[in-house]
């Protein structure tokens, strides 16, 4: 491992292990880069408040008094901030290599040499304002940018911790004891107790019990386990305890997997990155080669090179690109805002872009397009006696339908009855005695509607099937409705059993696939965007992961777990939908806007660059130009404001 990394840096990139350190470390680096752009940030408001009076009119010792203020605070800001970008270019230069912050280093190195040359020798002009603004702007894509990386390398870090941490291990003299997760090997025999989760992958040996897959599979039902099953590696014993041989361990697992898709999904979008970047490598060149060959030509005018180098300065000033660079920014900014206002967190600004280009939407179904919770459909059944022994059975199991029945009948109206004797069997259920007479609340004893979770009631002879069902979202089929109004043709991939997808799909009139694996999912809308489509997923669990990573947008619902939140492009509050709708109709303004200011920085350019190369424009008047396009950009960014009125 040391000679790779050792012949990664001798080509000029810097590489480090894939592990908790490497997360650390790149955390750091977000912390380290938000740090220069604070201090920038704050250098360059107070270097233009001293260059507003400039501006005005003051001169000779005021205009100089304010000068080498200004390059006190620009100086070491310039030392500070500028390290991110003078620490890439020398590692660059010293490969023998060029990348976009060779040009930006030089220029930021002109730009504050020739001020301070002007502040001593009592120059009527300085530029430190122009050179700290362009390390801010600068500084804050590059923020973005490793932000952005940070929140995918989380998504793939938090799915290991849904991984049991350990297991208890049978020894072959038939005792027992606690391995840590990493230490688990193949061949050996776990004991999981009801309640644990399964620290790696394997097939049960010994037991019956319940297996809540949700984690993996997104389905709301656990599954009956019974010999010869298999069992995955974060997924819940809540039935019996079993024991497991195990197959597959640590980076094996199924677990594991999903994982290296998210990652590998989510390193697919990279492409954005990329393509910005050839932009910036190909527009940093141009203008500097541009100022180059300004002062180059005067030069050969006889312009003397002080006059020659001013105009030199000017035109580097004048096409800084603050005005490109804000384009994008702004708008997704105000865009941002305006979402998070109605309850959509947007993680990442070029989410917006990529949203208002989407063609395919896929939704998951639990949790998703339902509300991910059981809800007890047929109370009425239950008389007032029944219903106070109902809840002092299911305050005493902790089985989630129970919970859910709690939450209904026990609202203050009926006291639970005093049952006697209570105790539960894993698997089974919990029972008592009331009234000289044995009650249960359990598994049904007849056959129940496939799409339907159940429990059974008894009391005596009596029974009561009690019904429950995962409710749609209040607004799931005005939202449906609406996407189709707009042209998309909405459909479902889920994990869940067909027949309760089927019965959801029916009621929203979309077509559905079911019982899908997370490569399955993934492997679809890879299917699709390899044929052109562009694709929004909207999901909420484990399962949905890499499909989500992948999509080329995605959403997920606040309740979604943290790996689905971790995932998404776009997070949302509340029990609607209908954020959805309005992400989608947002992105699309933004998209508007965005092109506009594109427009409208680079008319300014095609205007004044021209000018500033001819002589006509003085360092000065580049500077207020170049600040007034950046507010002209933001200006029309805030007009999403209006967006939702």
């Amino acid at each position: 491992m040391p000679d790779m990394l050792g012949a990664f840096l001798e080509l000029g990139f810097e590489a480090h292990p894939l592990s908790e350190a490497f997360g650390e470390q790149h955390n750091e680096d977000s912390r380290t880069l938000m740090k220069a752009m604070a201090v920038a940030g704050f250098a360059m408001m107070n270097i233009m408040l001293l260059s507003v009076s400039i501006w005005s009119g003051a001169a000779g010792i005021t205009r100089d008094l304010f000068h080498w203020i200004s390059a006190l605070i620009a100086l070491p800001t310039v030392v500070y901030s500028g390290r991110p970008f003078f620490r890439s270019s020398w590692t660059a230069l010293r490969h023998r290599q060029t990348n976009m912050d060779v040009p930006i280093t030089i220029g930021v190195f002109l730009a504050t040499g020739l001020s301070l040359y002007e502040t001593a020798t009592g120059g009527a002009h300085a530029y430190f304002d122009g050179a700290v603004m362009l390390l801010f702007f600068l500084l804050v894509g590059r923020y973005l940018d490793s932000i952005m990386r940070d929140r995918a390398r989380d998504g793939v870090t938090s799915l290991l911790k849904n991984m049991g941490t350990g297991a208890m291990v049978l020894r072959q003299d038939g005792s027992a004891h606690w391995t840590e997760s990493t230490a688990l090997k193949p061949a050996m025999i776990m004991l999981v107790a009801a309640g644990e989760r399964f620290a790696a992958d394997g097939k049960i040996i010994e037991g019956h019990s319940q297996i809540d897959k949700a984690l993996l599979t997104g389905e709301s039902k656990p599954e009956t386990a019974e010999p010869g099953a298999a069992v995955f590696a974060g997924t819940l014993n809540v039935g019996s305890p079993v024991k497991v041989e195990i197959t597959a361990a640590g980076a094996d697992t199924a677990l594991a997997d999903i994982a290296r898709l998210m990652g590998d999904a989510a390193q697919g979008k990279s492409r954005y990155v990329r393509i910005a970047d050839r932009a910036a490598r190909l527009y940093a060149p141009a203008v500097h080669s541009l100022a180059l060959l300004s002062f180059a030509g005067w030069m050969l005018a006889d312009a003397g090179w002080h006059h020659s180098l001013l105009i030199a300065v000017a035109v580097l000033i004048i096409t800084c690109p603050c005005a490109l660079g804000l384009a994008v920014p702004a708008a997704q900014i105000v865009a941002s805002g305006s979402l998070l206002r109605r309850g959509v967190l947007v993680k990442d600004g070029s989410a917006l872009e990529r949203l208002s280009e989407i063609d395919r939407i896929y939704f998951d179904k639990t949790g998703t397009l339902t509300l991910g919770q059981p809800v007890l459909q047929n109370a009425e059944i239950l008389d007032a006696d029944a219903t106070s022994i109902a809840i002092a059975l299911a305050r005493s199991s902790r089985h989630p339908l129970s919970k859910t029945m709690v939450a209904t009948l026990d609202n203050g109206d009926i006291k639970a009855a005093s049952v006697g004797q209570l105790s539960e069997i894993a698997g089974e259920g919990v029972c008592g005695q009331y009234g000289g007479q044995l009650v249960s609340l359990g598994r049904p004893t007849s056959a129940v509607d496939g799409d339907i979770l159940a429990a059974q009631l008894n009391i005596g002879d009596d029974q009561y099937t009690l019904k429950f069902a995962d409710a749609l979202r209040p607004d799931a089929q005005q939202t449906i409705a609406q996407l189709k109004a707009q042209g998309f043709a909405p459909s479902i991939l889920s994990g869940d059993r067909t027949a309760a997808v089927t019965s959801i799909a029916n009621r929203l009139n979309i077509t559905a696939k079911t019982q899908l694996r997370p490569e399955e999912k993934l492997a679809i809308l890879n299917q699709q965007q390899s044929a052109g489509h562009r694709v929004l997923m909207v999901g909420d669990g484990l399962n949905d992961g890499p499909a989500l990573a992948a999509g080329h947008a995605s959403m997920a619902p606040a309740s979604a777990s943290d790996a689905g939140k971790n995932a998404a492009d776009l997070v949302w509050m509340g029990d609607s939908l209908m954020p959805v709708i309005d992400a989608i109709s947002m992105a699309r303004r933004c998209q508007q806007i965005v092109r506009q200011n594109f427009a409208l920085a680079i008319g300014y350019n095609i205007i004044a660059v021209p000018l500033a190369i001819m002589g006509f424009v003085t360092p000065l008047i580049a500077a207020i130009a170049m600040s007034g396009s950046s507010l002209i950009v933001v200006g029309n960014a805030l007009r999403l404001k209006r967006t939702f009125r």
